[in-house]
């Protein structure tokens, strides 16, 4: 039996789908940041609300709280809807 086909759902729909939802974003540097999806560009530059941005240094993780930010597209690695990075 064949398997059942994924549906159909370019990138930007997915992301348009997120705003107002909280997301966690990996950028390529050593930064990660959840925050909840305000909106974004089709350059996925995106705004985020209630921001923690977690740096990840030779001493440790250091976290940052922002109320609001703009993250330039180019630098975000991957995204994943209401995920959350891992416990220290």
């Amino acid at each position: 039996m064949a398997a059942a086909a994924a549906p159909n759902l370019l990138p930007l729909e997915l992301v348009d789908r997120c705003i107002g939802s909280r997301i966690w974003v990996v950028m390529k540097s050593e930064k990660e940041f959840t925050g909840t999806l305000l909106g974004f560009d089709d350059y996925v530059n995106m705004v985020l609300e209630d921001v923690t941005e977690y740096e990840y240094t030779l001493q440790g993780r250091r976290e940052t709280k922002l109320d609001q930010m703009l993250l330039n597209g180019n630098n975000i690695c991957m995204f994943v809807p209401g995920g959350a990075p891992p416990a220290e």
